[in-house]
């Protein structure tokens, strides 16, 4: 999911996004340790995409101010 995609969502939607992508690297860690994944990047691109979702969130929950200043 690209940044423009992420930054339309709604909050509830980013909250249900993120809810899937934890669920699915919880998923591909175990993968990953029993020896069953074939794409160990996947991982990575999970782990980013989470932090993607979670600036959005943390984006809109203030109100747009990005600078990180209150």
């Amino acid at each position: 999911m690209k940044n423009e995609e992420i930054k339309t969502l709604s909050l509830e939607q980013l909250n249900a996004r993120l809810k899937e992508l934890k669920t699915s690297l919880f998923n591909l860690r175990f993968s990953h340790a029993t020896r069953n994944l074939a794409n160990p990047l996947e991982i990575r691109n999970v782990r980013r995409e989470i932090a993607r979702v979670q600036t959005a969130i943390k984006q809109k929950t203030n109100g747009g101010n990005s600078d990180g200043k209150k």
